[in-house]
């Protein structure tokens, strides 16, 4: 039965709302990582895999959606993207933990931002999705932008290049095994489970754990991390399946600017001028691909 116009703006209403509350989280993710700096990195990493994993698990079985996970190990194609995604969105969390500790919050910032046109590009490789001039443009802009970043530093800004790639990539994955946002994500946590937890008790054995060590304030933040990781992805979920893509993609800058805004206002990174210049290519980047889908979406009949 198809939609009234009361549920339709109403759809969207909750669908913007989900989209808000999800990328206003993971805008606000530099302060949660930043009040662990005095746990290691590769602790917090791991942590972070076990508790989603609990967390997703619980919240799979009260659910009922056992059987959704039973499905994905009847499928050896779903279940090798599934360890992909896996090892990917653990690579991609482990930079990102690793550089705002590492006070690169900036950086985090700029490769969120570069993260659609990585997509588009994937889509144009992978999926063979047209490309066209706003594209091209497109890439031009950001490339310009890191190319002045790169030659200015001496360096390339791997760790936004890595974010971009990494998180792309594991869209791309999810996109090709078709899996619910809850369902990829318990799989997901569920493959880097046993390398997290083998990883923990060592470090437990040496001495150099944190859990239960450095204060009852990490402990709590470090179990939190499982609830704190799947929450925003399940807004996510709730607001793409209400919203069109066109508007979900709008809101999803949401994020890198609250990053970007947490660096300079609250943690005092400096935004020097190769800095601010190579932002804004990547934005003016953007701004010119954001227009030229919307004129596409609007032109198909």
């Amino acid at each position: 039965m198809p939609q009234t116009d009361h549920e339709r703006r109403s759809a969207e209403t909750q669908g913007v709302a989900f989209g808000i509350a999800a990328f206003g989280m993971w805008g606000l993710f530099p302060l949660y990582w930043k009040s662990l700096s005095s746990v290691p990195a590769f602790q917090i990493l791991a942590h972070r895999i076990l508790w989603a994993f609990a967390f997703t698990l619980v919240l799979t079985f009260a659910l009922g959606r056992f059987s959704r996970l039973a499905e994905v190990f009847r499928s050896r194609s779903r279940l090798l993207s599934t360890l992909a995604a896996g090892a990917l969105i653990s690579v991609n969390w482990g930079i990102y933990i690793w550089a705002v500790n590492a006070s690169q919050i900036l950086e985090t910032s700029l490769g969120y931002y570069l993260n659609p046109l990585v997509s588009a590009a994937l889509g144009t490789l992978v999926l063979r999705e047209r490309m066209d001039r706003g594209m091209i443009l497109s890439y031009l802009a950001a490339g310009l932008g890191i190319a002045i970043q790169a030659v200015s530093y001496g360096r390339m800004p791997w760790i936004a290049l890595s974010l971009a790639v990494t998180f792309a990539l594991y869209g791309l994955v999810k996109k090709l095994a078709s899996l619910d946002v809850l369902t990829g994500l318990t799989l997901e946590t569920a493959a880097a489970f046993p390398f997290a937890l083998a990883f923990l008790i060592l470090e437990e054995r040496a001495g150099r754990g944190a859990f239960g060590n450095l204060g009852a304030l990490n402990t709590t933040l470090l179990a939190l991390a499982g609830p704190v990781t799947a929450i925003p992805l399940l807004s996510y979920a709730a607001g793409v399946v209400r919203l069109p893509l066109s508007k979900m993609g709008l809101l999803q800058y949401i994020s890198p600017t609250l990053q970007l805004l947490v660096g300079v206002l609250v943690y005092r990174e400096e935004l020097d001028l190769t800095r601010g210049i190579t932002l804004g290519f990547v934005v003016a980047a953007l701004v010119v691909f954001g227009v030229t889908r919307r004129r596409r979406s609007t032109a198909k009949p």
